[in-house]
């Protein structure tokens, strides 16, 4: 196979020749890594990716299926950023080839297809996001979803798919949209100016997290604006091969928000905090939008960045009034990859999670390591997430917690799978439900 010469997008995203040769050399990334721990082979790794990717670039190799099925067996974890000691980017690189498989024509086009239409037409439109959403709920609160499971219905179009429907979260009894108010004020003195993106699956299958967060804003005395024409924050898109229609989407939220006033942009979800942090990066060759991206990412937070950034947990003090739960007091702490790995926000949740009295929390082995939930990877590559989550799973297991807490709604959503999937017997929270549930 010829080449393709968008091809060349892959050089902007190279570092220079000498950091290149310290990578490839290198192999701190080996042991990060949850593909090359599976296979052994180096081109699963990010050494051997970057390797290929790089080839690629400068046409010293041709695209081919091998290439694509290594782009997309990645899970884009971002845990070899981490480890990497010359800061290397793997997951701008990945997520570059990842566009080229898709232009070459190496995913099959009804695949690509089905893909795009689910994310630009579906998960991108608030108005057909919240159609599918409610006929969905419908699904699931009529009794069909139990019908549909005890035929055994769902195995005549794949084996594996009745277990990735019960991947599928619960859909919220009302969206979050409909309840937060464009400006919500705290009851008290405004301590802080911040905006809140409510996202596109957050706002109708974890509607109740979006809520808790907004709560717990006004509690510790933040004015908050919520506007109306944000849009998705676009990670899904660019995370599968499909870069421009995720700028696209950037630029409205940079429109949308950048009309206001406000020092923080709360983030509640780990993938999309992770992506409107590096709008900057994205947008930096776009002459009317670089500067905007660059002040829209610096004001973006992770919320529970945000609480210990701002030493908001030392409010829990009164905390030692209540009588905790005794399944609450027993926590730990699964990281997020797009929290730990692309926004490196590790230390500020522990730190707000342990300043609450009575809570007795257990450090989770490996909690760094991905739960296999990946976006969308575990439902177009389940047998491959599968593994992962049941390492995780175990570990959760051996901590004897009875409360997993995780800031990202595709790692809670597996690690409700799994607690069922494995008979682990945990309940799985957002850090700011549990927050708001003991703050009463």
């Amino acid at each position: 196979m010829k080449i393709s010469p968008e091809t060349s997008q892959l050089l902007k995203v190279l570092p220079d020749d000498d950091i290149l040769q310290q990578c490839i050399h290198c192999g701190m990334c080996l042991a990060t890594c949850p593909t090359y721990d599976l296979t052994k082979l180096e081109r699963s790794s990010p050494r051997g990716r970057i390797r290929m990717i790089r080839s690629v670039a400068r046409k010293e190799m041709e695209l081919s299926e091998l290439f694509a099925e290594e782009m997309n067996f990645c899970l884009d974890c971002q845990a070899c950023e981490t480890a990497c000691p010359a800061g290397v980017k793997y997951g701008r690189m990945v997520e570059a080839a990842r566009v080229i498989v898709d232009e070459a024509g190496l995913t099959p086009k009804f695949q690509v297809f089905i893909k795009r239409f689910a994310l630009r037409k579906i998960i991108a439109s608030r108005f057909w996001l919240k159609f599918f959403s409610r006929l969905l709920w419908l699904y699931q609160k009529t009794g069909i979803q139990k019908l549909v499971r005890s035929t055994g219905l769902l195995k005549l179009f794949s084996k594996n798919l009745p277990e990735i429907e019960k991947l599928s979260p619960q859909v919220a009894n009302q969206f979050s949209d409909t309840k937060i108010k464009e400006i919500e004020l705290p009851n008290g003195e405004i301590k802080f100016n911040t905006a809140f993106h409510f996202g596109c699956l957050m706002n109708t299958m974890f509607s109740d997290i979006n809520i808790d967060t907004i709560e717990v804003l006004k509690k510790v005395g933040c004015k908050i604006i919520t506007p109306k024409d944000q849009a998705c924050c676009g990670s899904l898109m660019a995370h599968n091969g499909d870069m421009e229609f995720a700028l696209n989407l950037a630029r409205k939220n940079i429109d949308a928000f950048l009309k206001h006033n406000y020092d923080y942009l709360i983030s509640n979800s780990a993938g999309c905090g992770a992506f409107m942090k590096d709008y900057a990066h994205l947008l930096e060759g776009d002459s009317e939008y670089a500067d905007k991206a660059k002040l829209f990412s610096s004001k973006v937070k992770d919320i529970m960045e945000f609480f210990a950034e701002e030493k908001i947990h030392l409010k829990f003090n009164d905390l030692t009034k209540l009588k905790i739960e005794p399944e609450l007091e027993r926590i730990t702490y699964h990281d997020a990859c797009h929290l730990v790995h692309a926004q490196k926000v590790s230390s500020q949740p522990r730190e707000v999670i342990k300043s609450i009295p009575g809570i007795k929390y257990t450090e989770l082995e490996e909690a760094s390591w991905c739960c296999g939930s990946a976006g969308i990877y575990n439902v177009v590559r389940y047998k491959d997430s599968l593994i992962q989550l049941q390492r995780k799973m175990k570990n959760i297991r051996n901590t004897g917690a009875k409360v997993v807490l995780t800031g990202n709604p595709g790692c809670m959503g597996q690690i409700k799978y799994g607690a069922e999937k494995f008979d682990v017997d945990v309940e799985v929270l957002h850090p700011v439900t549990l927050i708001r549930k003991l703050l009463g």
